[in-house]
């Protein structure tokens, strides 16, 4: 069951959705706001995520202001458990506070849904387009990210996978074969057990095989789900629940093996703690999102290891392929914007072929158009790193290696994790787990009109 916080949360984003149906909004001139003059700038606001909204202002910002030095640009960082219910109240309010908004993968459809964003292929924005942005460059697993019902709503401002980093050396140490492509789950279970090992002699063991999400996040469920889709399965069938199936408790029950050969403690890992002991050279593999490359293996003010060290992969195959896991983080613009002339230049600007590049130089973001992927990498460490992200595009694309695409896959996805935690702590069976979270998410779905 969704926790009682979260209810208020959606009660209040309903109540103020309701109360803005027949709201006329607010007429935008002919220019759009247009894109501001030296003696009258124009400024716009966006809102995204804490862990890269400070980047943004100050490295990005002032990129974007070079060639328009008249729109001024305020990025907002929300926590991301913050993120959606308070983009969902900007969207279904009377007035407006940002022009442009951010969405997580699988929120789009229920952002979609309230029909403030605009279709940035329609031919309300058309007037303002960019002659040289180039759409037909977008590798098409990202830009999917941002479709919802045959209509683009948002472009990926920072691309993501799911993907299996090690550290070279402790394979090295422990005589075991360097991960690829084609490894499966089960050469990687009958390698974990060396990767368990005393790297110093002394008698003790100080490094483990794997670390990864294991407790209780919206997150944790996409080792499993990428399990399962490897296996040629998926979470949905349509709007129907296809998980509770065996295969969908032996993907389950993969993950809570994982723990066996993690740290200590590992059962409570979120995100940055199985980072922290990747970094550290305490695990040899580490199933995590590839956008944090840099930090993990270039950046020495996060981490112990070198480029040299840190490989990086999709995950360890099933029955049908790879496996890895889409999250895209994608951008639209507001309808109640009084601006969304420079709301969509500002936009088009950061998903440019000139804007990708450069946020892949400053930030080490991942890329979301061909030509930059096919084109000289920002450093010599991006090499390897963009073949393992063109790889995985094309598994996650073939599989359908993504969070449920409805309006409700945020709930979906919450449903998910409390089962998977259960599993994880013990509380439950993966069957037991699996069984309760195809239950609860078949009734939700029905309590919302499918299915019927």
């Amino acid at each position: 069951m969704l926790n009682s916080t979260r209810l208020v949360t959606v009660a209040a984003v309903l109540a103020l959705s309701v109360a803005a149906c027949g709201s006329p909004s607010e007429e935008v001139a002919a220019d759009g706001g247009g894109l501001g003059t030296a003696q009258a700038p124009v400024s716009i606001r966006v809102i995204a995520n804490d862990a890269f909204a400070k980047q943004w202002q100050d490295k990005l910002v002032p990129e974007f202001t070079k060639k328009y030095p008249n729109i001024k640009v305020t990025v907002d960082g929300v926590p991301y458990n913050d993120q959606l219910a308070k983009t969902m109240l900007e969207l279904t309010g009377t007035t407006a506070t940002y022009d442009v908004v951010l969405a997580d993968d699988p929120w789009l459809p229920q952002l979609a849904k309230t029909g403030a964003l605009y279709d940035l292929k329609g031919p309300e924005l058309a007037k303002w387009n960019d002659p040289g942005y180039d759409w037909a460059d977008f590798n098409a697993s990202p830009l999917a990210a941002g479709e919802w019902e045959g209509k683009q709503y948002a472009v990926p401002v920072r691309s993501n996978l799911l993907l299996m980093f090690y550290n070279k050396s402790l394979y090295k140490k422990a005589g075991v074969t360097e991960p690829t492509a084609q490894t499966t789950w089960e050469q990687y279970f009958k390698d974990a057990p060396k990767l368990v090992q005393d790297t110093d002699g002394d008698g003790k063991t100080d490094s483990w095989a794997v670390g990864t999400y294991f407790t209780k996040d919206p997150l944790t469920p996409t080792v499993w789900q990428t399990v399962l889709n490897s296996d040629g399965g998926k979470i949905l069938d349509g709007t129907k629940v296809a998980f509770g199936t065996p295969a969908g408790v032996k993907a389950l029950q993969t993950q809570v093996d994982l723990l066996k050969y993690a740290p200590p403690g590992a059962s409570t890992y979120q995100f940055n703690e199985p980072l922290e002991a990747f970094r550290q050279g305490k695990t040899a593999t580490m199933f995590m999102w590839g956008s944090v490359f840099k930090g993990t293996a270039v950046d020495k003010e996060t981490t112990t290891l070198t480029p040299e060290e840190v490989g990086i992969t999709t995950l360890p195959a099933g029955t049908t392929a790879p496996g890895a896991h889409r999250g895209i983080w994608t951008a639209g613009v507001s309808k109640k914007s009084t601006h969304p002339a420079a709301a969509w230049t500002w936009l088009q600007w950061v998903t440019s072929k000139q804007g990708e590049q450069f946020t892949a130089q400053a930030f080490g973001t991942f890329p979301a158009r061909n030509s930059t992927l096919d084109g000289t990498p920002p450093a010599e460490w991006a090499e390897p790193v963009y073949k393992a992200l063109k790889e995985g595009y094309d598994v996650v694309s073939k599989g359908e290696m993504w969070r449920p695409r409805l309006p409700e896959s945020d709930a979906v996805q919450q449903i998910l994790a409390l089962q998977t935690s259960r599993a994880m702590s013990g509380q439950a069976t993966a069957q037991q787990a699996i069984d309760q979270a195809a239950k609860e998410i078949t009734d939700l779905l029905k309590s919302k009109g499918y299915n019927q």
